[in-house]
């Protein structure tokens, strides 16, 4: 029994000391206990943010273009995880974050960072991804033998880029890559791989994935994710002919109804942008066959009206159809932006009558959109800013603005309702000092029996609205009778059954739940708070002034009645009758239409109403500073673009102000679109200088002028003409020499030049001493007594390698910044004949 015993133990620890060959983990079991333990986490916690984005996923129809797919589709897909599905309906970063999504950037394969208030859901994801993998990884010889590890490292990478972490996602594909490459859905990596690398916008290199993906054999769903993610990079890329054309396929390969009707409506919004209107609308016709709720329904035929081509569809069919669709229940709480589209629909059939009774349907319907509501008002405005009625406009403008969501059209909007306004204050200025002027030259009983009829009128509008208030306020409730002139209630003194509140007082206040008190509440409104935009804290916020409330301001019209309204000598004891007021009146009248013509060209490149203003004004004999200004301005906006009208200002400026820098700029007008300075026309100016050192003051500016006439757009031809003023004062005396400084002033206001000529001014026409400055603006000791305000120093010019050449910045751009180059005047430069012309002309004077 003993010998037995020995013998097993002895076989014991034989087989116990035996080395064994390692066994790895790939069995059946291992791939279970991955899936439903760490693995199956992840996904439910990566499910769970995506559903959470699908409820919080809107498109904006008002972009450019709309994402194809959305997170509700990545979220179906992954339920199918498991079965080796790709992720077939993957919307990327399209749809708008998730609260709990997180936003950074790169960094290594690690467990991500929980830092803050706590772990977001895709960190989740991402953590039990990582930790699936640490766990259950079997990688021998570089090769990975758990075949679930792929779903792991694709859900880490989905999870990664969800988070905006690109590189890690890479990172994490990079794995399958390396050790999986002979998986049957290898496929599948690379085409995430190329769409990560369209987040980065490397679409180069995603450009030739996808090219590679698509020789590949594809299966089904790979097929329909490759077409979709290549359609929208190459959108991106700014390739809309070839996007347009992998839509097509992207539409053959997808079955479901949602991403068809979002596939069409893309390719349409494409299709639009590049002009090709029938083809267009024959996509957004398809979009709206497979729509998948009411708003895509409506948002879509809103994109068939824009689409309406004259020559080709028919627009009382179209029309009609529209009309049809408005009348169905199912549309009731969006017949406003039905009635939009209709708007749109009439506006590109030109039928400009109807497009406007449908835009004024549209926003007095219920607001189921409040940019559809903005727009339609915006169309309307259009339509009187296209008929020059800038102030009308602005008015619709700024009801679009205060219900506008879209902040791009918001923007733009704010601009222009900014320049109307501005307008406005000078259009309405003078309109009332027009008026003012008119009666100042009224006799008295003139204007007592014009304040007479003014009042007959005030008196019978007030009449009007206390009936109308009386009215309104007997039909409070349920109330509906009849309280009209003729209607035998309309004077009765007696309470009726509505005037009854619990107060005990015959009059009630509350005026909502009655249309006909509405007007009274908003007059009641309008009086305590002013006009006020829809916003919220609007209580405490600052009021933003309406084109109305600058109306009132402008013509001194208040909201509180004045008691004296009523008496003629209210409104005739107002009327200046000192001469000085009055001319005080015209003055600013002048002024403002002056600055009224200005702005029509500046901010609306209206020149034809801009001419008119400036000659109405001048017609109405203004002083002569004033004129002058006009007839230069008249003559700015037309000189290129209708030299006919510029003519009259020409002539009027040349006969009028002959000696004047206007004067010479029409003479010969000329574009200053400078280069750089060459060599020649350096040694030039240092030959004429040379010439103005010796004292040769006409052979001097004969080579200035010559210069000048063969390089006119050399960067020295300031410098040119300021030497040539100094000339002017050697030769021809003071009064030349301000007239050439004045036009280097008025044409290079921005020049070092035109900072000197300005100096020199400003001694020429006063006792004060001359300060001379460098480029920096340094003073400049004067190194010796000048003979003719101060002309050129040589020595200090030689020294410095001529400092007015070569210094500031550098030779060829003297005061000019070299890198930016001159700023483009508002007026251009003299002519040297007209210049010479002129010095010729005050000599014979002389």
């Amino acid at each position: 029994m003993r010998k037995f015993a020995f013998i097993i133990l002895s076989i014991f620890v034989v087989v116990g000391c035996t080395p064994r060959k390692k066994k790895t983990k790939s069995g059946p079991m291992n791939r279970f206990s991955t899936y439903y333990n760490t693995m199956f986490n992840s996904k439910e916690a990566f499910n769970t943010e995506m559903q959470n984005r699908t409820k919080s996923f809107k498109d904006n129809f008002y972009e450019a273009y709309i994402p194809i797919l959305t997170t509700e589709d990545v979220a179906t897909e992954v339920s199918n995880f498991g079965a080796g599905n790709p992720m077939t309906n993957m919307s990327g970063n399209k749809g708008p974050a998730s609260p709990n999504a997180n936003s950074t950037m790169g960094g290594s394969p690690s467990r991500p960072s929980t830092s803050g208030k706590g772990a977001s859901i895709l960190q989740i994801a991402e953590a039990k991804a990582l930790k699936t993998i640490s766990k259950n990884s079997v990688l021998v010889n570089g090769v990975e033998k758990n075949s679930y590890m792929f779903d792991a490292y694709m859900l880490l990478a989905k999870s990664r880029m969800y988070q905006g972490k690109n590189l890690e996602a890479l990172d994490a594909l990079g794995y399958i890559f390396n050790n999986m490459p002979k998986h049957k859905r290898i496929n599948t990596a690379r085409i995430y791989q190329a769409e990560i690398y369209a987040k980065l916008k490397d679409y180069q290199k995603a450009d030739r994935l996808f090219v590679e993906l698509k020789d590949e054999k594809l299966n089904k769903e790979e097929k329909r994710t490759l077409s979709i993610f290549y359609s929208e990079m190459l959108l991106k890329w700014g390739k809309k002919n070839d996007a347009v054309t992998e839509l097509e396929e992207a539409f053959e390969y997808n079955k479901v109804r949602k991403t068809r009707s979002r596939i069409a409506y893309l390719r349409g919004q494409i299709l639009a942008e590049l002009g090709k209107k029938q083809e267009a609308r024959e996509s957004f016709t398809t979009a709206y066959k497979y729509a998948y709720d009411f708003e895509f329904e409506v948002k879509t035929q809103i994109q068939i009206a824009k689409t309406f081509d004259n020559t080709n569809d028919n627009y009382d069919e179209a029309l009609a159809y529209l009309e049809k669709i408005a009348k169905k229940g199912t549309y009731a709480s969006r017949k406003n932006e039905l009635y939009y589209a209709m708007g749109l629909l009439a506006l590109n059939a030109k039928q400009d009558k109807d497009a406007d009774s449908l835009f004024r349907k549209s926003i007095s319907a219920k607001v189921s959109d409040p940019q559809i509501r903005g727009l339609a008002f915006s169309e309307i405005g259009k339509k009187y800013f296209a008929q020059d009625d800038y102030l009308t406009a602005g008015a619709y403008y700024d009801s679009a603005l205060a219900v506008m969501t879209y902040a791009p059209e918001k923007a733009r909007l704010t601009e222009l309702t900014t320049n109307i306004k501005k307008l406005s204050k000078n259009y309405y200025l003078i309109k009332k000092n027009d008026s003012i002027l008119a009666l100042t030259k009224m006799s008295k009983e003139q204007q007592e029996a014009y304040f007479a009829k003014h009042i007959d009128k005030l008196k019978a509008k007030e009449a009007a609205e206390e009936i109308e208030r009386k009215r309104a306020e007997r039909s409070k409730g349920f109330d509906t009778g009849d309280y009209n002139a003729n209607s035998m209630f309309a004077n009765s003194g007696a309470g009726t059954f509505g005037d009854i509140n619990m107060a005990g007082d015959n009059k009630s206040t509350f005026y909502f739940a009655n249309t006909n008190n509405i007007p009274r509440g908003e007059t009641n409104f309008k009086q305590i708070w002013g006009n006020r935009t829809l916003a919220d804290n609007w209580r405490y916020s600052a009021k933003s002034q309406t084109i109305e409330d600058l109306k009132n301001e402008a013509l001194g019209v208040t909201t509180a009645p004045d008691p004296r309204r009523f008496e003629p000598s209210f409104y005739t004891e107002k009327i200046p009758s000192n001469t000085s007021d009055i001319a005080k009146l015209k003055k600013d009248r002048d002024t403002a239409s002056l600055g009224l013509g200005i702005m029509f060209e500046n901010f609306f490149s209206n020149s034809k109403l801009a001419t008119k203003t400036l000659y109405d004004l001048v017609d109405g004999q203004p002083d002569e500073d004033t004129e002058l200004k006009a007839l230069y301005q008249a003559f700015v906006v037309n000189y290129e673009k209708n030299p006919g009208a510029a003519e009259r200002a020409k002539t009027m400026i040349l006969e009028k102000y002959p000696y004047t820098s206007y004067a010479e700029f029409v003479k010969n007008p000329r574009d200053k679109n400078f280069n750089k300075s060459s060599e020649d026309v350096q040694k030039k100016y240092e030959e004429a200088y040379k010439l103005y050192d010796e004292g040769k003051y006409q052979a001097s500016s004969e080579l200035i002028l010559k210069t000048i006439d063969e390089n006119k757009k050399d960067a020295l031809v300031p410098k040119l003409y300021l030497l040539n003023a100094y000339n002017a004062g050697k030769s021809a005396g003071k009064e030349i020499m301000i007239l050439q400084l004045e036009q280097i002033v008025l044409n290079y206001a921005n020049t070092m030049e035109g900072d000197k000529a300005k100096q020199l001014l400003k001694y020429l026409k006063s006792d004060i001493k001359l300060e001379m400055t460098d480029g920096e603006g340094k003073k400049i000791a004067p190194t010796e007594p000048q003979k003719v305000n101060n002309a050129p120093n040589p020595d200090e010019e030689k020294s410095i390698k001529m400092r007015s050449i070569e210094a500031t910045p550098r030779p060829g751009r003297p005061g000019i910044n070299q890198t930016e180059g001159p700023p483009k005047p508002k007026m251009q430069a003299i002519s040297p004949d007209a210049a010479d012309a002129s010095i010729q002309q005050l000599k014979s004077e002389k």
